[in-house]
Parts: structure tokens; C-alpha cells; sequence
């Protein structure tokens, strides 16, 4: 969430950053931002003025009491009452006035980083690195729907049974490989100074407000009524939810946490070959990284989560992109976002298998979460995340690119972790 006082002392650099996200009626509703917040202040004034008088005249009434002048104190009693009337009247506009402009802010979405172009859609990204070798696998290559079916390692259809269409159920030498894929990202997280956790897979109210998910993508979640408890879509989620509120020291940057968790999205997307498979599912596995950073060195930690996704798609030997994110395809929280995209070569497309975002203070205002600067004072700390991995689109990358004809080769870096060097 932006802070009212940066949107007040940079109003156009607020709207032109808006301007690259293409968001509608960007003026209209920066002002009436700026026309709450005014009223808000105004009335905080009129109610701690109110009030200033208020116990001003208590005061004068003991004195008046004690000094026997009953008939003056019962005057200035009666006075006190109609300003606690007013008070009481100030103080309930000032929370009218406060919630208005808190429903307005959460509308807003974060200002892009200077680095972002304007941009409509995916196809105005910029393509910023290319790494890897693309494999000749000849005309008889397989997607891995149907590798999956062909070496019966994920059964979309049984999950189909079970649940519903993308659940995939994961069998055998399907389920070894995702479980080492797992403790794979896991270690090269922790090896790298992150810190793992287990986390909860629902979350409060509370909790999905504080990352952004609501309200923007009410809707867009797993909702347990009953409980009003929400099924995650990632782990940035509750990771992050555990600095809530927090007040740090500077000695403790960085926090560097990583995590493992099942996730779950209603938004699975039109039929066809580009969500067919584990091109797109309602729950999948990923690993996510989050970091809270000093903001003078958020960027520079951007840089290095970057760089530790690079690694691990070298170890697993997988030709990928990069590519910065446009205005108008940068998540609703990010004030930067770089996506990794691996190419399928069987169905000769390039898939995102991950995201590495800096959230500046937008999240971190919504959380409360704030450190002591060396003045002493109180400031917005950055947070950042990114997936090391989302396991789906990796999964069907390892099956479509390492394919051969007697059958489909494990990544060398993962045959410690199968126990297995092929499936056949």
C-alpha cells in the first residue's frame, strides 16, 4: 500500500508511474485520496483541539470547586458535556474519514521502478538474458502429457477423479522426482543463508491484506467460509506474515527465509495446449524465498536472488530467459519483477517457472513492519520474494527436454536425490 504523505508530496511521479500499469481513472482516484486525507487531517485537528479544551476545563472546574465558586464550575461542567458531544461526534467522522481513505489506497496499486517500461500485456516484457542450449529432440518428441501418460508417472485423469481437473495425482518415479526436486531448491536455498520453514497452508484475512492478495484477488483464492481462513497461492504469503508488525534493528538485515508448500489457485485458465498438463494447475508445489531488507540494499538483494535462480537452472541444465516485467504485466504489490522462463522443447513454447519481485515499502506499510534507522527513528523496511522453484513447469521442462529414446534422463545434479538415473 502506498503512504498517503508520498502520494501527497509526489502526486506526479505517482501518476506517471500509474500511467506504465495502464491503470483506469488513475487522477480521479489519487484525488480523492488526497480530498480524504485532507478531511482526515482536518478533523484530527478539530478532535485533539476539542479535546485539548476539554480537559483544559476540567482542570479550571477542580479549581473552582475547591475554591467554593460551585455556581462557575457547574457552568463550565455543563460546557464540558457538549464538547465531549463534539468529540465523540469528530472522533466518529475521523474513522469514517479513515476507513474511506484506507478502502481507496487498497485500490492502488505499487509504482513501478524506474527501470520498467510502459506496456500493456506480456507481449511488451523485455528480454534482458538467455542462457542454456535448446536440445534437437527430432520430430518424434512427446510433451510431457503424454510422456507422463506413457511412463505412467502422473495421472491427470485419476486427479480429475479425485478432485477435479488440475490436481494432478503424481505416481512412482513421477512422485521421487517431485519430492527430490523439493529437497533439491530447498538446499540450494538453505546453503545459500536462507533459513527453512514449515508455515501454516491457510491464512487470515489478516494475513492475505497484509501481502496484497486482498482485495485485489478476492476471488481468485480457496475461501473456508466457516472459518473465513484462505488456502495460499504461494508461501510469500505466511512467510512473509511472520514479521507482521514487527519493529526490527538495523543489525538484523537481511532476513533471508525459504519454504516449501503445496499451493492453490482458483484461476486455472481457458482449455487448450497452453494449460494442458502441469502447464497450469489449482494446486502445484513450490519453494519460495522471501527476504526483508534494509530499502538501501533492497536492490542490490534483487540482483543476488536473480543470480541464485541462475544457478539452479544451470545445475539442472535447463535452457531459460529472463525477462523484466512491462507496467502493465507487473504484479499489483511489485515495484519491479524479473520472470524466468524455460523453454518446452516439445511443444515449443517458453514457460514462467518463476518470479523474483522487490515490493519496496508497499507491503511492508500494509504490515506494519518497520525498522530503527541510526537516527532512532522508525522506517518502512522493503521486502522482497521470488520462487526457487515453482515445481510444475520445471517438472515438465526436465520431462520434455531430457527425453531420449530409451526413455527420459534425470538431471545429473538431482540423481543423488531420486536414487534413479532414468525413467523407462
Amino acid at each position: 500500500m502506498l503512504q498517503v504523505h508520498f502520494i501527497r508530496e509526489n502526486k506526479e511521479t505517482v501518476l506517471a508511474g500509474l500511467a506504465k500499469r495502464n491503470f483506469a481513472n488513475a487522477e480521479t482516484i489519487i484525488d480523492q485520496v488526497l480530498a480524504a486525507d485532507v478531511n482526515r487531517r482536518a478533523t484530527q485537528v478539530a478532535l485533539d483541539n476539542t479535546l485539548a479544551e476539554s480537559n483544559k476545563l476540567s482542570k479550571e472546574i477542580g479549581g473552582l470547586f475547591k475554591s467554593g465558586e460551585v455556581q462557575k464550575a457547574n457552568l463550565l461542567k455543563e460546557k464540558t458535556v457538549q464538547l465531549k458531544e463534539k468529540s465523540k461526534e469528530l472522533a466518529e467522522s475521523l474513522n469514517s474519514f479513515a476507513e474511506e481513505l484506507q478502502e481507496l489506497l487498497y485500490q492502488i496499486p505499487n509504482v513501478p521502478h524506474s527501470t520498467v517500461k510502459a506496456g500493456t500485456s506480456e507481449e511488451d516484457n523485455e528480454n534482458i538474458f538467455n542462457e542454456g542450449a535448446i536440445p534437437n529432440l527430432g520430430e518424434n518428441a512427446l510433451p510431457h502429457w503424454e510422456l507422463a501418460k506413457k511412463y505412467d508417472i502422473i495421472d491427470f485423469e485419476l486427479g480429475n477423479k479425485i478432485t477435479g481437473a488440475g490436481f494432478p495425482v503424481y505416481k512412482g518415479k513421477g512422485a521421487r522426482l517431485q519430492r527430490a526436486l523439493i529437497n533439491y531448491f530447498l538446499d540450494k536455498n538453505t546453503k545459500a543463508g536462507y533459513t527453512e520453514v514449515q508455515v501454516p497452508h491457510l491464512v487470515n484475512t489478516e494475513s492475505a491484506t497484509a501481502t496484497g492478495q486482498l482485495p485485489d484477488k478476492d476471488g481468485q483464492m480457496y475461501h473456508s467460509t466457516i472459518d473465513d481462513l484462505y488456502l495460499i497461492p504461494t508461501a510469500e504469503i505466511p512467510i512473509t506474515n511472520m514479521f507482521r508488525g514487527n519493529l526490527l534493528q538495523e543489525s538484523e538485515f537481511p532476513i533471508t527465509v525459504t519454504g516449501y508448500t503445496p499451493c492453490f489457485r482458483r484461476e486455472a485458465g481457458s482449455y487448450g495446449a497452453h494449460v494442458r498438463g502441469l502447464n497450469r494447475l489449482h494446486q502445484f508445489d513450490k519453494v519460495e524465498i522471501v527476504r526483508i531488507e534494509h530499502p538501501d540494499n533492497s536492490y542490490q538483494a534483487l540482483n543476488g536472488m536473480v543470480e541464485h535462480i541462475k544457478e539452479i537452472l544451470r545445475e539442472l541444465k535447463l535452457p531459460y530467459r529472463i525477462l523484466r516485467l512491462c507496467g502493465g504485466d507487473t504484479g499489483f504489490t511489485s515495484a519491479l519483477t524479473f520472470d524466468f522462463e524455460l523453454f518446452s522443447t516439445a511443444q515449443d513454447r517458453w514457460l514462467e517457472i518463476s518470479s523474483a519481485s522487490n515490493f519496496e515499502t508497499f507491503q511492508a506499510n500494509r504490515l506494519k513492519l518497520r525498522f530503527k534507522n541510526k537516527e532512532g527513528k522508525s522506517e518502512l523496511a522493503h521486502t522482497l520474494n521470488g520462487s526457487s522453484l515453482a515445481l510444475p513447469r520445471v517438472l515438465a521442462g526436465i520431462l520434455e527436454n531430457y527425453q531420449t529414446a530409451d526413455g527420459i534422463k534425470i538431471p545429473d545434479v538431482l540423481v543423488p536425490y531420486c536414487g534413479f538415473d532414468y525413467i523407462k
